[in-house]
């Protein structure tokens, strides 16, 4: 709207006092500018003034325009408090029963299936422990046996030999060539065999062998932090064909051997392996790997004679007495040891592999976390000390902190 022709005698309409004047024309204040968003006077507004062309509008008209705003600001405040409001009385008291019923439908939710596992656990418990007693007791029933036979056969021993030795003393030559019995009491010696090893003397550990305490062990081991022992890659080890992060936990293959590494006897020259700087002398120990990214990969544990140079067998993980690997090649999976390879029917490829490891059991053990599954479980006199070991033929694979 244009001031041109306006007066100073238009005033504001607010009052009978006057009201604040322009500084530069000291007319009345009864424009608004709403370029530069302030009162006007008429000549600020005119032609000629400091806003002509600007978006002008009588001063009045734009005071009602705010006071229009500031009733439907109030409407709209009075609407979203009785929204408030009736929230606060109506839907969270709702809100908080609901909680408060679905808290103890959960409650015993985890009561009942814990009471359940407890109870699985218990008969477990119970079924593996009457399997161990009676296999002391076999073992020990087996011992006991071998005692009674081996002393009588003992007995027998020193009674031929106390003949044959009267016999020595007592006759003559005469009577000793003509002696029959002499040939009966050494043919009966002879009847009484050296004592063999027999498997029926040793207590059989397999009477341990839990599928359901194996999981439920291997979950609770890497379901604990307190579980989960801190493995890096030890540098001096990594083959120049991997490539290894700054952390030394993720290693990447690479078809190009890389020279930045330089050679030494702890090093892979040939097969795609790497060493951990963490060994293991004795106790539990767990770790986990990230194996999503690649179809060409061996993880497991080696011990410290796994020889390091050459394209043979004796150092390719899983083909030599130094090594134990859980293997991925492709869609095919397999345990390795001593040139051995156990094939593995998994149906889906695992992203996470754990790996567990009892010295003391003298257990390893190949976990999925994401689905609880044990994968492979091997036992075996494990040569000390032991490190965690890996290899990559493809894309990378990383440990998991």
């Amino acid at each position: 709207m244009s001031a041109e022709g306006a007066g100073p005698g238009l005033g504001l309409g607010l009052g009978s006092e006057p009201g604040p004047l322009c500084p530069e024309h000291g007319q009345d204040l009864s424009w608004f500018c709403g370029s530069e968003r302030r009162p006007v006077c008429a000549a600020c507004a005119g032609v000629g003034g400091r806003c002509q062309g600007h978006r002008i509008c009588r001063a009045e008209e734009r005071a009602e325009e705010l006071r229009n705003k500031i009733v439907d600001q109030c409407e709209r405040l009075q609407l979203q408090s009785a929204g408030i409001s009736k929230y606060v009385a109506e839907v969270l008291p709702g809100k908080n029963q609901r909680a408060v019923s679905m808290a103890s439908s959960a409650r015993e939710l985890v009561i009942q299936r814990l009471s359940l596992v407890r109870s699985l656990c218990e008969s477990e418990e119970q079924r593996l422990l009457e399997q161990v007693h009676g296999e002391e007791e076999r073992a020990h029933q087996s011992i006991l046996t071998q005692r009674v036979h081996w002393a009588e056969a003992l007995q027998k021993l020193d009674t031929i030999r106390n003949s044959l030795v009267d016999m020595l003393t007592h006759l003559d030559d005469l009577q000793l060539i003509k002696e029959q019995e002499i040939f009966e009491r050494t043919e009966e010696a002879e009847g009484i065999l050296d004592p063999q090893e027999s498997e029926k003397l040793n207590f059989n550990e397999k009477c341990t062998w839990s599928p359901l305490l194996t999981q439920l062990w291997a979950t609770a081991v890497l379901g604990s932090l307190s579980g989960m022992e801190e493995v890096r890659i030890e540098e001096k080890t990594v083959s120049p064909s991997l490539q290894l992060s700054e952390d030394r936990r993720t290693l990447t293959f690479s078809a190009k051997k890389s020279k930045a590494f330089a050679d030494g006897p702890e090093r892979f020259d040939h097969w795609p392996n790497a060493l951990a700087a963490t060994s293991f002398q004795e106790g539990l120990h767990a770790w986990m790997v990230n194996v999503q990214n690649s179809c060409a990969y061996k993880v497991g544990v080696a011990s410290s004679q796994l020889p390091r140079k050459g394209s043979g067998s004796d150092c390719r993980l899983g083909h030599n007495a130094y090594s134990w690997v859980f293997s991925r090649y492709d869609q095919e999976f397999r345990f390795s040891h001593n040139g051995q390879h156990e094939p593995l029917g998994l149906l889906q490829c695992p992203a996470q592999l754990g790996v567990l490891l009892d010295l003391q059991a003298q257990e390893l053990l190949f976990f999925e976390p994401a689905s609880g599954t044990v994968l492979y479980s091997h036992r075996a006199s494990f040569p000390r000390p032991l490190f965690p070991v890996f290899a990559v033929a493809h894309q990378t694979i990383s440990i998991i902190h």
